[in-house]
């Protein structure tokens, strides 16, 4: 099953203008964060995994019927490699079993967008 989302980046940006920290606490998990704080284009960063985190919700959902809340999904970050999922429920690693989600993301100066596989 495939899920897919696209961002645009003002949209992340307004959202922690206007809720600060807990916008980013609701959403987000600390090594999200604290990866995203670490690279040159935070808020893209941060648009890219509010993307993933959707593409994923909805490729789960769509073969599972399993709804996932946005901080049960990590999305993490490994400079020049593919960005990883973590799912942080147990039900859904269990229905999973040796099938992985796959995530491609990818951001440009006004959008984010982000693909998820679940094979």
């Amino acid at each position: 099953m495939i899920g897919i989302d696209i961002v645009k980046n003002e949209r992340i940006e307004r959202a922690i203008e206007k809720f600060g920290e807990r916008f980013l606490k609701r959403i987000y998990t600390q090594r999200e964060i604290d990866y995203c704080n670490s690279q040159e284009a935070f808020i893209p960063c941060l648009s890219a995994r509010w993307a993933c985190k959707e593409a994923v919700l909805k490729a789960v959902y769509a073969e599972f019927g399993i709804l996932l809340r946005f901080k049960e999904i990590e999305v993490l970050g490994n400079r020049g490699k593919p960005a990883k999922v973590v799912l942080h429920r147990e039900d859904i690693r269990n229905v999973l079993g040796k099938r992985e989600v796959l995530v491609s993301i990818s951001h440009e100066k006004d959008y984010s967008v982000a693909v998820a596989y679940i094979r």
